[in-house]
Order: C-alpha cells, then sequence, then structure tokens
C-alpha cells in the first residue's frame, strides 16, 4: 500500500482494494443464501427453521467478529507510521482473543439457546430445525474468528486479493457440502435444513486451513512469523483491541440485530408463511448490500492508512469517493430490484403465496437502501479514524430507540403488519447515517485545528 498524490490515483488505489473485498463479501454471503435457497427447495418448514437460526446467530456472529474487525485499522495505521515490527506481536494476540471469544460463544450458547427458542412458541419442527442448524454450525466458530483474524490482517496492508483468493475456493466446497448434507447426496444423510449448519462449519474449517497455508506460503507474510513464533497473552494488547473493538462489534451488533428482532418478532406475531417471506426479502437485501459493506471496509483500510501518514486530506477524499460511491450502487440496485422482485421470490421458493407477500415486503425495503449504503460507508471512514465511542452510542439509539419501537409499533398497532417492521428500519438507518455524518464532521474539524495548533 502507497500514499497516492493525486485524486486519479487515490481512486485506482482504492478500486484495487475495494474490488476483492466485494469478491470476498459477496461469496461469504453467498454460502448464507445457498443455505436459505436449498432449504427453502426442501420445504417451508426447514426455510423458516433455518430463518430463525440464522436470525439468532447473525447478530452474535457479527458483534463479536466487530471486535476482531479492529485488527484492520490498527495494522493499517501501523504501517501509514511505518511500524511494521509490532504487527506481529499484534496478530497473535488477536489470535488468543479470538480464541476466548468463541468459547465464551459456544459455552454461553449451550446454556441459553433452547430457552429463547420456547420463549417463542414456534411450530415444532421449526423449533427443532433451528435449534441442530446452530448445533452444526457451533463447530466451526473457532476457525471461523481465527480465520478472520488473519482476513483482518492481510486486509489491513492492503493485500485484499488473498482473502478473495481462499474464500472463493472455499464456495464450491460449501456448495457441495449444502448438497451433499441439506438432500442426502454424495452418501450423506438428508438432513434437511439442519444439513446446512454443518456444511457451514465444515466451510469454516477448510477457509482456516487456507488462511494457514497462505502465512507460510507468501513471503510478503511469512516475513511476520505467525505460527511460528509466540509471545505471551497480554492482557494490556487484548485490552487495546478491545477499547477499539467492543465499540465497533457493538455498533455492528446494534444494527444487524435489528433484522434478526424483526425476523423473531414476525416468528411469534405471525405465519409460518410470513417469516419465509420476511427472509427471503432479508437474504437478497443482505446480499445487496455487500457493496456497501465492502465499500465501508475498504474505507477503513484507505483512512487509516493515510491517518497513520498524517495524510489528513487524502482520508477526506477518499470518505467522499467511497461514501458516494455506494449510494450510486444501491441507487441503481433498487431499480433492478423493483422491476424484478418477484422473479427473485421465485428463486428461494415454489410456494406462490411467499413469494406474493415476499415481493409485497420488497417493495417497502427498497427504501431503507440508500439510508443503509450512506450510514455503512460513514462508519468505515470512522473506524479509519479509530473513532468508534460515539457512532456506537448513535447505532444503539438509531436502532434500538428509534427503528425498533417504530417497527414494532406499526406491526403489532395498524394494519401494516410486517411491512410496519421495515418502516421502522428505514427511520432508524436514516437517523444512524445522519448522526454518522455530523460526527464525521466533528472529527475532522478537530483534527484541522488540532494541525493549526501544532503549526503556530
Amino acid at each position: 500500500m502507497y500514499h497516492a498524490d493525486t485524486t486519479k490515483k487515490k481512486l485506482t488505489l482504492f478500486l484495487s482494494i475495494l474490488w476483492p473485498i466485494m469478491v470476498t463479501q459477496l461469496s461469504l454471503y453467498a454460502m448464507n443464501l445457498v443455505d436459505t435457497m436449498m432449504s427453502g427447495r426442501v420445504g417451508t418448514n426447514d426455510l423458516a427453521g433455518v430463518a430463525i437460526g440464522s436470525s439468532l446467530w447473525m447478530p452474535i456472529f457479527t458483534g463479536i467478529n466487530g471486535i476482531l474487525l479492529a485488527v484492520t485499522p490498527i495494522v493499517a495505521q501501523l504501517l501509514g507510521r511505518k511500524e511494521h515490527h509490532k504487527i506481529h506481536y499484534s496478530i497473535t494476540q488477536s489470535f488468543y482473543l479470538s480464541i476466548i471469544l468463541a468459547l465464551l460463544v459456544i459455552v454461553i450458547g449451550s446454556f441459553i439457546l433452547d430457552p429463547i427458542l420456547n420463549v417463542m412458541n414456534l411450530d415444532t419442527n421449526v423449533h427443532y430445525i433451528a435449534f441442530h442448524y446452530l448445533v452444526g454450525l457451533s463447530i466451526g466458530i473457532i476457525p471461523l474468528f481465527l480465520a478472520n483474524v488473519l482476513r483482518y490482517f492481510f486486509d489491513g496492508q492492503g493485500f485484499t486479493r488473498i482473502t478473495m483468493f481462499i474464500t472463493v475456493l472455499a464456495v464450491p466446497f460449501n456448495i457441495l457440502l449444502n448438497y451433499g448434507l441439506i438432500f442426502g447426496n454424495f452418501g450423506f444423510p438428508a438432513l434437511g435444513g439442519i444439513g446446512a449448519g454443518y456444511a457451514t462449519a465444515l466451510t469454516y474449517w477448510i477457509i482456516l486451513g487456507f488462511s494457514i497455508f497462505m502465512t507460510f506460503r507468501l513471503e510478503v507474510i511469512k516475513k511476520y512469523h505467525l505460527f511460528s513464533k509466540w509471545v505471551k497473552p497480554s492482557w494490556k494488547a487484548w485490552k487495546e483491541q478491545l477499547g477499539i473493538g467492543v465499540p465497533i462489534g457493538l455498533s455492528i451488533f446494534f444494527e444487524a440485530s435489528i433484522f434478526s428482532v424483526v425476523t423473531l418478532f414476525i416468528g411469534m406475531m405471525f405465519s409460518t408463511v410470513t417469516i419465509a417471506a420476511n427472509q427471503i426479502v432479508l437474504s437478497f437485501t443482505s446480499l445487496m448490500f455487500m457493496i456497501p459493506l465492502s465499500i465501508s471496509m475498504a474505507l477503513t483500510i484507505v483512512v487509516g492508512f493515510s491517518i497513520g501518514g498524517r495524510k489528513y486530506e487524502a482520508a477526506k477524499k477518499y470518505s467522499y469517493i467511497g461514501v458516494l460511491g455506494g449510494i450510486v450502487f444501491l441507487m441503481i440496485g433498487s431499480i433492478f430490484l423493483y422491476f424484478f422482485r418477484e422473479s427473485i421470490a421465485s428463486l428461494f421458493t415454489n410456494d406462490q403465496e411467499v413469494i406474493l407477500l415476499a415481493s409485497q415486503i420488497f417493495l417497502i425495503a427498497i427504501f431503507y437502501q440508500l439510508s443503509d449504503a450512506t450510514q455503512a460507508g460513514l462508519q468505515g471512514v470512522l473506524r479509519g479514524y479509530k473513532d468508534v465511542k460515539l457512532p456506537f452510542i448513535i447505532t444503539f439509539v438509531a436502532y434500538w430507540i428509534i427503528g425498533i419501537p417504530i417497527g414494532y409499533s406499526l406491526a403489532a398497532f395498524t394494519k401494516l403488519g410486517p411491512f410496519g417492521f421495515w418502516i421502522g428500519i428505514s427511520f432508524g438507518l436514516t437517523f444512524a447515517a445522519i448522526g454518522f455524518l455530523l460526527r464525521l464532521r466533528t472529527v475532522q474539524k478537530a483534527i484541522v485545528e488540532k494541525e493549526n495548533l501544532q503549526a503556530k
């Protein structure tokens, strides 16, 4: 990675970092999409069970993974300051922390999973599928978190193609494992939606294997001596990462959880058909969101590198490029979604009732896309500045004080039904985007004032 000195070079650098992240995110989400689509082909109960299981898992995964995401700005700023010698120590400490976090998730989940599902009062078959889907998935939690530390280590240096290569290699394995374990092919038992959990867990092990292989194979990575030289665990190092990562993780958790909470509320308030339709809409709009999310991650890298090198104007220019790019993409995507919504829904299920309801929900989901793109890009910029504490508060207020209450009120006390939840989500995302924009302007202004004082 290098400090680009013209707008054209900045755009070229940004795109060179962005497109592998984009391919990676789309590939990762394709695995989740395959779970949903293949499970839906087994039956509506399997689709609903996987939907409930995913809705419980995703906010936990994204929240914890947000803590590990702190590796990216830490590495990027160390490189910007040319402190390469500190990277090995930081990444090794992240390995230790990721294992501890994974074990905590597994242990706590073993105690609270069944009680949570009982509270939801689900259909017996849906309850069974959701529970065992998550049991299967738990086998892959430790390798998933370790692999993500390596991913953010690669990405923080701008080596985003490494992660892309690993993920693209893993996708065919995931498809074949799903095909075998869901439908009972290749000598595997036919587990239905439950098989998707085991297939995904095995894929996480494959990704970790490829990631470790790369640390020994590539010269630019071998010099850090990961897995060959070890240091003692350090609470001080964990504290630094947690100080950055916990606010990021909580911000991501609050954002991801609004979609999960909506799914859980729909599971308690409406029929299995509504659960399945909501999952279709959530799955496809989340797939579209992978582009703004990729832009957000690329922004964290280039902004972090620029801030580490005291290139503050460059950080500003990257912010404009990334945020506007995400908005334009989702504007185009929303037009596509409007015209092909029924065809998209039919890819997930043959149930005409589910297809009709999903196509109607898509109409409302279109409107939150622009706010979602804006808030994602702005969060990525703020993380590059290592400004994470106030954005966490903004996220909490936007999603849990504004979005969820509005959505629930509209769904429960008006004739809007499940559509009300999506309207509430739109309000929450819009408030978040406004809050992040105001915070970014404050941070950038403070840096300018600090520079002026030092110049005097």
